[in-house]
């Protein structure tokens, strides 16, 4: 089920990607305006020089997000470098958290929390791919000479 799942979230990200990367839209002017609107109201505030610094170089940086969401895509639908992929995601959903994280408006503290049911969930489900090496089945780690696995293991230490 954890090999089904890792490959439906993969084809979500592939829209997600296809969207960004269809029309130069997103990279020239999207981008600018969502980051700021995450500046204005909803990031955290120890984030927003971080997401600042990005708008400076928005199409550079419209153009990381959907690149980053398509390697995250197609690593997931065919299980290939699922571990290091799902850290590249679950950091990618941390973004997410800290952009959005203070909704405008005010409310009960738990109300942040809530606010992230979008994020969260996602952020949770890289984590168990990474835990549970999802890509080793149905997925082309799984093909991966035991050797190859042990091997690079080592090598990032």
């Amino acid at each position: 089920m954890l090999a089904l799942t890792r490959i439906v979230i993969g084809i979500f990200f592939l829209f997600f990607a296809q969207y960004k990367l269809a029309t130069p839209d997103f990279a020239r002017t999207g981008y600018a305006k969502y980051v700021g609107g995450y500046i204005q109201s909803s990031a955290v505030s120890f984030y927003k020089p971080f997401l600042r610094k990005t708008v400076q170089h928005a199409v550079a940086s419209g153009y990381a997000v959907a690149v980053t969401e398509m390697l995250i895509g197609i690593s997931l639908v065919l299980g290939l470098r699922v571990r290091f992929f799902s850290v590249v995601g679950a950091l990618f959903m941390l973004n997410l958290v800290l952009c959005t994280w203070n909704a405008p408006g005010p409310g009960p503290p738990w109300r942040y929390l809530a606010n992230q049911l979008d994020n969260i969930p996602l952020l949770c489900l890289f984590l168990l791919f990474f835990f549970y090496r999802a890509g080793e089945t149905l997925g082309l780690d799984g093909r991966r000479k035991p050797s190859d696995r042990i091997r690079d293991a080592y090598k990032k230490s």
